[in-house]
């Protein structure tokens, strides 16, 4: 037994100092990136990076997909979007509320839903994301419909108001990096296991004493919250929310995010967040030839890296030192 719990405490101190490191690099970043459009980019990778970590807790740890969470993006969003405008509310009371809220939802519907498994599974929730999408449109008086939301406050903390590119890095940063030091914790803790226990195998879960059910719901639930933290953010920074932000096609990105960066990977999740917003934005220039560079981009990436970036980059590295060692030697 001391050799697996000898193991455990050196992964957690090795994903400490990678943590505080990555934190050093992320917060000394705007000094390189003074203001300009390239601070705004940076602010959507850090709401995708806790999107696509929210995800990964689902699909890559516990092995759960899920097609609709563009929806709790976007529930969040406007719950946060509608409190503050509608009904005065202050946005910090907001932003948990409708974290509550979307929370309480997704574990009254994880309870049916996430008995499926499989195509069954990926099809339910793909159902309940346009369910949600339609609401939003639908219900004009609330959300604006089609038309979106505006007029929403954006944050203040005393005299500072978030209402620059700059300050809404920091604080969309702060915020991604508390995400994914919880994700951290929470994936090398006793929950953690379990949830990859049940990826695993969930009949062999259910036999070792893990409540496979209930950790599934759980973990769902949980998602959700880190979903809706982050749309009523999103909502926040950019004072306007509309529909087409929060469509299936937004499902499938962040899908694609955490495949692309790597399955289980907290901080895979990082790398397709900001690998899939930034590239649309440096292929920007190729014109009418940016989205079959893109889709080409993918496709190598999943045949060459098949493990996500996190692990496949490794991979190469090691496969072309060795290809050159051999070459040498002959």
């Amino acid at each position: 037994m001391a050799k697996p719990i000898r193991n455990g405490f050196e992964s957690m101190k090795k994903d400490f100092f990678l943590f505080i490191g990555f934190s050093i690099i992320i917060m000394m970043a705007p000094r390189f990136f003074a203001g300009g459009y390239l601070m705004n980019v940076l602010v959507f990778v850090g709401i995708n990076t806790m999107l696509a970590i929210a995800l990964n807790l689902l699909l890559g740890y516990a092995g759960q997909i899920s097609l609709g969470h563009a929806g709790f993006y976007g529930l969040g969003a406007y719950l946060s979007g509608v409190m503050t405008t509608t009904l005065n509310m202050n946005p910090w009371l907001a932003m948990p509320l409708a974290a509550l809220i979307v929370g309480c939802l997704a574990f009254m519907i994880g309870l049916p839903i996430l008995k499926l498994k499989g195509h069954y599974l990926a099809m339910a929730t793909l159902g309940l994301g346009i369910i949600m999408y339609i609401v939003f449109n639908e219900t004009i008086e609330w959300t604006g419909g089609p038309s979106g939301l505006s007029g929403i406050p954006s944050l203040e903390i005393g005299d500072i108001v978030f209402d620059s590119d700059v300050k809404n890095y920091y604080l969309i940063w702060s915020a991604a990096l508390a995400v994914m030091l919880f994700s951290l914790n929470l994936a090398n803790s006793r929950v953690g296991r379990g949830l990859r226990a049940v990826h695993d195998s969930e009949i062999a879960a259910q036999v070792l004493g893990v409540n496979a059910r209930l950790l599934k719901v759980e973990i769902f639930a949980l998602s959700a919250v880190i979903s809706s933290l982050a749309g009523s953010l999103y909502a926040h920074t950019m004072t306007f929310i509309s529909p087409t932000s929060f469509g299936f096609n937004f499902s499938i990105e962040l899908l694609t995010m955490v495949v692309i960066g790597g399955l289980g990977s907290i901080y895979g999740s990082f790398l397709g967040a900001a690998l899939l917003t930034l590239l649309p934005e440096i292929l920007r220039g190729a014109n009418d030839y940016d989205i079959i560079i893109y889709g080409a981009l993918l496709i190598l990436m999943v045949m060459f890296l098949p493990g996500g970036l996190v692990r496949g980059i490794p991979t190469l590295y090691r496969k072309i030192v060795k290809v050159k060692s051999e070459a040498n030697h002959a």
